[in-house]
């Protein structure tokens, strides 16, 4: 059987891990194979290529020379400052034609913004960076963007949302064509989770904490952040500011995109997030300085808006708040 050729379209500024990560996915899976299944190249618009981290790349294949090649999977790798990139309209041309031939084709991380400028994503459903969501959604309106999917996948479209998700995204394409056993055995060999927990949100660093909209909305906002357990019914608030409930109703959206009472949920979850990160309160102490009330509701908000439970939040991202001497210790008695 002829080997699958997977392109990678690379720019200056790229991020080795967009192309290395995957790449060394597919070579696994070609070992664990038995016999080579993939062929991972580089294509660009000129032959040297210089990386983000400051590595120097040599590109296998030039865009303007790749005739009758049966590309099987095409996917755009990003850069640190693609959002704020100028268009190549060469790059753009040839995506255009050769990426509808292709069984699919995608992006990783900021590959997105020269994907989208193409038009080939209006209609469809991507992945994005958390940090390049609003970006993406002021720039391409006609893309739908899952801000919470690590990857995603609509018809011939496969798109991962930043750098390291582009393994989770190799993964996903070695499990559709050599399937679960395969696919399992190259995340344990390359020590990766076969399935990530939760979706990026967990990760991401929104503004949920910044007041926004006219002062007297900012004061309301303020004070939440401050006295978060307080009561903020929807009522209660439109009453602390002389105003009718559907009068508070549309000033939060006009000027937060949110409803009062998600404006509260969100700001007492990023509360929760930094009393997990920074301290070292129970989830009972945490719940309640947050404004949960309970574990029980603040567990089942992680759940719902994160994909994770408060406990794995924590071990993810909290502080080792013991001194050196002490967990030095602690290792020599066990």
């Amino acid at each position: 059987m002829t080997e699958l050729l997977i392109v990678f379209v690379v720019s200056d500024g790229v991020q080795l891990m967009d192309i290395a990560g995957p790449a060394d996915v597919f070579a696994e899976a070609n070992t664990v194979h038995g016999r080579p299944f993939y062929r991972s190249v580089i294509a660009a618009t000129k032959k040297d290529i210089r990386s983000s981290c400051g590595f120097s790349l040599r590109a296998d294949l030039l865009l303007g020379n790749i005739r009758n090649q049966c590309i099987d999977t095409l996917l755009v790798a990003g850069s640190p400052d693609a959002s704020a990139r100028t268009n190549d309209p060469v790059l753009t041309a040839w995506l255009q034609q050769e990426a509808p031939k292709t069984r699919r084709f995608g992006s990783v991380c900021g590959g997105i913004f020269p994907l989208a400028q193409t038009g080939l994503l209006d209609g469809r459903t991507i992945a994005a960076h958390w940090a390049d969501v609003d970006c993406v959604r002021e720039r391409f309106p006609a893309i739908t963007v899952d801000a919470d999917a690590i990857v995603r996948q609509d018809s011939a479209l496969r798109t991962a949302a930043g750098v390291s998700s582009g393994l989770d995204l190799a993964l996903s394409l070695v499990r559709e064509d050599l399937g679960d056993r395969i696919a399992r055995d190259v995340a344990r060999q390359l020590v990766l989770f076969y399935k990530r927990p939760g979706g990026q949100l967990q990760y991401s660093r929104q503004k949920e904490l910044s007041p926004a909209g006219r002062s007297a909305l900012q004061s309301l906002q303020r004070q939440i952040m401050q006295q978060p357990s307080a009561e903020y019914s929807v009522e209660t608030m439109a009453g602390m500011l002389a105003l009718e409930r559907r009068q508070l109703t549309r000033l939060f959206a006009q000027e937060t995109g949110l409803s009062p009472a998600r404006w509260v949920e969100q700001t007492r979850l990023a509360l929760a997030r930094n009393l997990l990160e920074d301290g070292g309160k129970p989830p009972k102490v945490v719940a309640a300085e947050a404004g949960f009330g309970s574990v029980r509701v603040l567990r089942r908000v992680f759940q719902r808006h994160l994909g994770v439970t408060p406990a794995e939040y924590r071990k993810r991202f909290g502080q080792l708040h013991a001194p050196l001497p002490a967990l030095l210790n602690q290792d020599q008695a066990e």
